[in-house]
């Protein structure tokens, strides 16, 4: 079965909240990538570049606390509320595609399960709730 985990949106201070989350939790980043990691950097603002695009912290018993910064024009205006995010990581693309589209039904899907940057299979969308999913199925971390 999927794994679910939690992902957070900051309004610029993503390296300071999970430097504190760190020093209060424990254990070592996973991932930390800034905005100049990512592909066509010369289409995002230089202010950005040194901001994170994705953080990862394992906690607890295999669950994860992930985050980025929520850079204004590059994704849904940040906004306390919308700032928290169920991920999945599904076990199978047939997995990812079932449940995308099951949940996401009556919903609004902000961006459609596709290939992205990194390889793997992702989509988002805001349930018919008004709770904000993220999917990620990558079949190189399922080799592991």
């Amino acid at each position: 079965m999927a794994t679910f985990n939690i992902y957070l949106n900051f309004p610029g201070n993503t390296q300071e909240a999970f430097d504190f989350y760190k020093s209060v939790l424990g254990g070592e980043f996973l991932t930390v990538m800034r905005f100049r990691d990512a592909p066509d950097t010369d289409k995002i603002p230089p202010a950005l570049l040194d901001k994170i695009i994705h953080i990862a912290l394992p906690v607890g018993k295999g669950n994860m606390l992930m985050g980025t910064d929520a850079a204004e024009g590059m994704g849904p205006k940040f906004t306390v509320g919308n700032n928290v995010h169920i991920t999945v990581g599904p076990d199978s693309e047939e997995e990812a595609r079932r449940l995308f589209d099951g949940l996401s039904a009556g919903g609004e899907v902000a961006t459609p399960l596709n290939i992205a940057f990194w390889g793997g299979l992702f989509g988002a969308f805001t349930d018919k709730f008004g709770i904000n999913w993220m999917f990620n199925y990558d079949p190189r971390q399922q080799q592991q």
